[in-house]
């Protein structure tokens, strides 16, 4: 039996069209677009959450991009009602939202949010011109004017608290981390306490246009705040700055992506898979993603972990405990 050139074209195109068909048919639950939470311009959640999304809009060939917000509590809420289908958190403030504390709605548990994978570590570090005279927190004046970065942010929710048990006094300001580095350089305020991940653009901003202090915890300062606060310690390495010598003791907290837990598995296994396996492309996107990695998944300690990510982790060898798995 002789087959054409025309029959075997024919038969390719029909073989393709099923496989379109099928891979259209896998896609039936995925949302049509998406948007990614993220922080204030000049933050570094900004700048890994922009990216990320920019990464999956093109790989999955779904439209989607990032969004400014006001950091990690208002990611939690926007993304338990479903306004948002991805966010960025850290671990504090999951841990209120989960538990109906969250500053932004007390007393409702934001139980449909869901973690995806491990970010990095948000290092809490402080940032003054050098010409303040503050070389240590204890040089902090009584009154200093201090941005902590947008309302209720990770930065806003902690950092107020720490200083105050180091026994700081101060004025509290807030603002995009862009704009309170303009306003340190215009003298409007004295001292700004970030919690992003490093290296912050806007302090890398600020030291190539003046001369800056980056003010570390003493060892007792540090003592003191593990103890009343649920971070760990972080040594801030030289290499991050140029204005560091030697590298910064500080305290941190894990970041990690969240989603709705009502966002199709399959959509999310595939966003898991394509983070989890190209790391080189998630360091272009921000160095801080070189921890971005499916060992540190052990750092959630609060919120499920979505069935889509589970899946991923399972079929390549990593165990998720049956306690951050969605009920």
């Amino acid at each position: 039996m002789r087959i054409t050139m025309s029959q075997v074209l024919t038969g390719t195109l029909t073989g393709a069209l099923l496989v379109a068909g099928s891979a259209q048919a896998d896609r039936s639950d995925w949302p049509d677009n998406f948007t990614v939470g993220t922080a204030s311009q000049g933050g570094t959640y900004f700048v890994y959450g922009s990216g990320w999304a920019n990464l999956i809009a093109d790989e999955l060939d779904v439209s989607g991009g990032g969004e400014v917000t006001g950091g990690p509590n208002q990611n939690l809420a926007l993304v338990h009602t479903g306004e948002l289908a991805l966010g960025l958190t850290t671990m504090g403030p999951a841990a209120e939202a989960l538990a109906g504390e969250s500053p932004l709605a007390p007393g409702v548990p934001m139980d449909n949010v869901c973690a995806l994978f491990p970010m990095y570590e948000t290092p809490f570090s402080i940032t003054t011109l050098a010409d303040s005279g503050i070389e240590s927190i204890s040089d902090i004046p009584d009154g200093a004017r201090i941005g902590f970065g947008p309302a209720a942010s990770t930065s806003d929710t902690y950092f107020p608290a720490m200083l105050e048990e180091l026994g700081v006094d101060f004025e509290r300001r807030n603002g995009g981390w862009t704009d309170l580095g303009g306003q340190l350089q215009d003298g409007l305020i004295d001292v700004i306490a970030f919690a992003a991940g490093i290296p912050i653009p806007a302090v890398s901003q600020l030291e190539v246009q003046t001369d800056v202090n980056i003010v570390e915890f003493s060892e007792e300062e540090q003592a003191q705040v593990l103890e009343a606060f649920p971070v760990s310690p972080f040594q801030i390495p030289a290499s991050t700055y140029e204005t560091l010598e030697e590298d910064a003791r500080a305290v941190s907290m894990w970041n990690f992506t969240i989603a709705g837990c009502d966002v199709s598995e399959d959509f999310v296994y595939e966003i898991t898979k394509l983070s989890m396996e190209n790391n080189d492309r998630m360091r272009d996107i921000h160095r801080s993603a070189a921890t971005s990695v499916p060992e540190n998944i052990q750092y959630n300690t609060v919120l499920p972990f979505h069935p889509g990510a589970v899946r991923w982790y399972e079929e390549n060898g990593y165990e998720i405990p049956e306690e951050r798995k969605l009920n």
